[in-house]
């Protein structure tokens, strides 16, 4: 049986520039990941029902470290820093990639990855690119199409559809679905895949 964990009393742990500021690599962390004005922050928010977990912005770019969450001892959300925002000093973009790469190459605790994109452009190149690492290292991978709500019900169904087959290419444990944070859409699929993660990934001494 599938245990249900309470994603209402997730609570920030710390924020970091790359790995070595992060807590011991131990237990099961699920990374968020999209480019930087895909709704990570809103997703988290949403997901946990508290309304400024993690911080948002109308500009995009707004994360920039590693942020750490916490479900239960054991158990833990990371939002990770955005990419493919062009509006930023190439210096700044460039330490985001670094610890945006350092922590999905080098982080034991990984076990699963949420990427994020808006409905309307997804599966750019970055997408594609962070896909296919996951896949190359067996890492499930969730896809939630953001700012569902933003399409007329046909043109979601047709976009759904076409992100599907494209990811047919990847191969691999992947999964697409709808997400509207405005409209709690896709709420409950993300929470049934965190649910799953935690479950089959989970040493026994934390559950």
């Amino acid at each position: 049986m599938i245990k249900n964990y309470n994603y209402h009393i997730t609570r920030f742990v710390k924020n970091a520039p790359n790995i070595r500021h992060l807590p011991i690599d131990k237990g099961i962390e699920i990374a968020f990941a999209g480019r930087s004005n895909a709704g990570k922050s809103s997703a988290l928010n949403t997901l946990t029902n508290q309304k400024t977990l993690a911080r948002t912005s109308k500009i995009p770019g707004r994360t920039q470290l590693i942020n750490l969450f916490e479900v239960q001892p054991g158990i833990r959300l990371v939002d990770l820093p955005g990419y493919g925002y062009a509006e930023v000093p190439e210096e700044l973009k460039h330490k985001w990639q670094c610890a945006l790469g350092e922590y999905l190459q080098k982080r034991d605790s990984l076990k699963g990855l949420v990427v994020l994109m808006d409905i309307r452009h997804p599966m750019k190149d970055l997408d594609q690119k962070i896909i296919q690492w996951a896949v190359d290292v067996k890492i499930p991978v969730l896809v939630l199409l953001t700012k569902s709500d933003k399409l007329a019900s046909s043109a979601r169904i047709a976009q759904l559809s076409n992100v599907r087959k494209a990811a047919l290419a990847f191969g691999g444990d992947m999964q697409i679905e709808l997400f509207s944070s405005l409209k709690k859409q896709g709420v409950d699929k993300l929470r049934q895949k965190l649910d799953i993660w935690f479950n089959n990934k989970l040493p026994k001494q934390y559950n």
